[in-house]
This record gives C-alpha cells, structure tokens and sequence, in this order.
C-alpha cells in the first residue's frame, strides 16, 4: 500500500506450503532493518481477492 518494491521472504514454516507468483494479492511486514526486504504473512486465494474488490479494500 505504501507504493515502495520490497524483495519477500517466506518463513520456514510456510516455505513449501506457499507459492508466489506476480500478481498475487500478499500480506508483507517490512523488516525494520532494511526497508527494501520484507517477510510474507499471508498469501490470499482468488476467491478471497474477489470478496476484498467487491467490498471496496482493493482498488
């Protein structure tokens, strides 16, 4: 949302269950050190993305 490109790490506990890929709607927390870095929390499904449109969240 703050406009600024950050390279994303996904933790070890969800690091073979989550694939990115471009254009998928992800929730990222910057690192504190680096604001170029951030770790993925959560990755959401096509379905959810749509609910998130329709409800005005997304632009």
């Amino acid at each position: 949302m703050d406009g600024i490109v950050r390279m994303g790490r996904i933790p070890g506990s969800k690091n073979k269950k989550m694939w990115i890929r471009e254009g998928d709607v992800v929730i990222a927390n910057p690192w504190e050190i680096q604001d170029s870095k951030a770790d993925v929390i959560w990755k959401y499904t096509r379905p959810q993305v749509d609910w998130l449109e329709r409800k005005g969240y997304l632009n």
